[in-house]
């Protein structure tokens, strides 16, 4: 009878045994589960905010791009408009000079006009009498 509990008790103890090793390697697999998958979600993380990061760098530059070549545009359109203004402001000034010229020229020839008509009236009643 002793001989059979030491038996009974043997059994008992492999089968406690085995059964803690289970477990023990349950929870090991388990564990490695978990810090697998807790590894891609951080890698899934990091990937995606490298992603953003990468997305929001290029709108940035495309943006920038952009804003330059406007404010370029609005440079260049600036520039044609002060130099046709400057060209306006020539012709302006060219045309009020000849019209100047004109008026002085047509001046005088009004005075030599009334001056030559002044002398031959002159003339007509000297001789006249």
């Amino acid at each position: 009878m002793l001989l059979s509990c030491f038996v009974i008790v043997a059994v008992v103890v492999r089968v406690v045994v085995v059964v803690t090793v289970v477990v023990v390697v349950i929870d090991v697999i388990i564990i490695v589960v978990v810090v697998v998958v807790v590894t891609v979600v951080v890698v899934v993380v990091v990937v995606d905010v490298v992603v953003i990061v990468a997305v929001v760098v290029t709108v940035i530059a495309v943006v920038d791009v952009v804003v330059v070549v406007v404010v370029t545009v609005v440079v260049v359109v600036t520039v044609v408009v002060v130099v046709v203004d400057v060209v306006i402001v020539v012709v302006v000034v060219v045309v009020v000079v000849v019209v100047v010229v004109v008026v002085i020229v047509v001046a005088v020839v009004v005075v030599v006009v009334i001056v030559d008509v002044v002398v031959v009236i002159v003339i007509t009643v000297e001789i006249a009498p």
